[in-house]
């Protein structure tokens, strides 16, 4: 089991990660896992290193019912890789924005995102701010990010805040991008936007201890309630037998306390590639790979926060989710 504090197989615990101590190190370091390298300055830096951003794109279509990468699938006209990107600079606060995607796509997906600074800014103060195209990972999300976070450092390296945001959010209004910078210039070294969740949420044991909760006689081991009938129990039977998954509820969490969490999520670049630098033996294996930025920031015993998301900033993963942003972006006029 993982030390406390620590990222899972990661070579530090809590005490080495130093949040905003030191500099960015060695944006290479960030990819490839090595050392980085201390520095002198303050990890916030000055302001005018401004912010730089990942725009993960490098996922399959497959539960989208895509022929190809999802990022290219279109929202009323516009693949979701563009208006994501063009979200990013529409805040003006984005300085450059790097996109990972699939190898094999490159070309596509920077015809893709090519023109956006000429037109970014329609809804904020507007910036001229670049945009590049780099291959993701195969491996994982997190492997993909360490490669833009390298690219995105190696462009600018003075950045002070790192954002990194999904293109499948791509209905993500500027101001939540505004929002989660400042939060992240207040001081904060990990923000995420994100929003209250109105679900009740059951947790569940999962198939491998579904039966767990029942002692040799059928009886359940804890609780008040102990069902012990055959008819129960042949009940139980035939439900597997038609083919159904059952799985035992271990709990239910206070939604009060829940947040359903989004993108983009804003980092002090320092932290973020410390907390890369730490986790970085997952990165290579999806099962054990980070699911999100903030995630590893906890591993590596960093403090996140949170800021106020928008259910604009939904993620379309299923055919349900891009019909339903394909009609909001048509009936809003979204850009």
């Amino acid at each position: 089991m993982p030390e406390p504090g620590r990222a899972d197989g990661a070579s530090g615990t809590a005490g080495a990660f130093s949040g905003r101590t030191g500099d960015a190190g060695d944006a290479d370091d960030v990819a490839q896992g090595g050392p980085g390298s201390p520095g002198g300055k303050d990890a916030q830096g000055s302001q005018d290193g401004g912010v730089v951003a990942v725009l993960t794109a490098a996922g399959s279509g497959t539960r989208l019912g895509a022929s190809g990468p999802k990022a290219l699938v279109e929202i009323a006209g516009e693949s979701l890789v563009r208006r994501a990107a063009r979200g990013l600079l529409s805040a003006g606060v984005v300085r450059h924005v790097v996109v990972t995607a699939p190898a094999e796509y490159l070309d596509r997906f920077e015809a893709e995102v090519a023109g956006i600074t000429e037109v970014a800014g329609l809804d904020g103060p507007g910036v001229s701010g670049t945009i590049e195209v780099v291959p993701g990972s195969p491996d994982s999300r997190q492997a993909s990010v360490a490669l833009g976070l390298a690219a995105a450092l190696a462009a600018h390296p003075d950045a002070a805040v790192v954002l990194v945001h999904d293109a499948a959010r791509a209905l993500t209004p500027p101001e939540v991008v505004r929002r989660v910078v400042a939060a992240v210039r207040a001081g904060h070294d990990a923000v995420v936007p994100a929003l209250p969740v109105t679900d009740t949420v059951k947790e569940v044991a999962g198939p491998d201890r579904s039966r767990s909760h029942r002692s040799e006689s059928g009886h359940h081991e804890t609780g008040l309630y102990h069902s012990t009938s055959s008819s129960d129990r042949s009940g139980a039977q035939r439900g597997r037998g038609a083919g159904v998954q059952i799985e035992s509820v271990v709990g239910t969490p206070d939604r009060s306390r829940l947040r359903a969490v989004q993108t983009p999520q804003g980092f002090a670049a320092a932290a973020l590639v410390a907390a890369h630098r730490l986790g970085a033996d997952r990165a290579a294996d999806e099962a054990r790979s980070a699911s999100d930025d903030a995630g590893l920031i906890e591993a590596a015993g960093g403090g996140v926060v949170v800021v106020e998301g928008d259910p604009l900033a939904m993620k379309v993963t299923t055919p349900v989710d891009l019909a339903l942003a394909d009609v909001l972006a048509a009936a809003r006029q979204l850009p």
